[in-house]
């Protein structure tokens, strides 16, 4: 079972944690500034790729966005490709 956890530092930059089995084995780099969210980068370590962990994370960071009332800016290609293939799916969020 995955678990994904949002761990910031005092000046609000991190990552969404992605642990199974109670090991890392993805994150999502951003920061938290107002209404605006940053991602940076999206990786998942090599054992751990193809089980889907990337899209996890986006949706959990898409998640919090949406409760938080933020807009997003995807600096992450991962995140970018996605916005950029899926516009209607985050329009609402997406600070282009």
């Amino acid at each position: 079972m995955e678990t994904i956890k949002l761990e910031l530092d005092e000046k609000k930059h991190g990552n969404f944690n992605l642990y199974a089995d109670g090991k890392k084995q993805g994150e999502m780099t951003v920061s938290l500034k107002d209404d605006l969210l940053t991602v940076y980068h999206t990786g998942v370590e090599p054992e751990a790729e193809g089980k889907g962990y990337a899209k996890k994370l986006l949706e959990e960071m898409v998640s919090y966005a949406h409760k938080h009332k933020m807009m997003v800016k995807a600096l992450c290609p991962y995140v970018h490709a996605q916005f950029t293939r899926h516009p209607d799916e985050y329009q609402d969020i997406w600070k282009k």
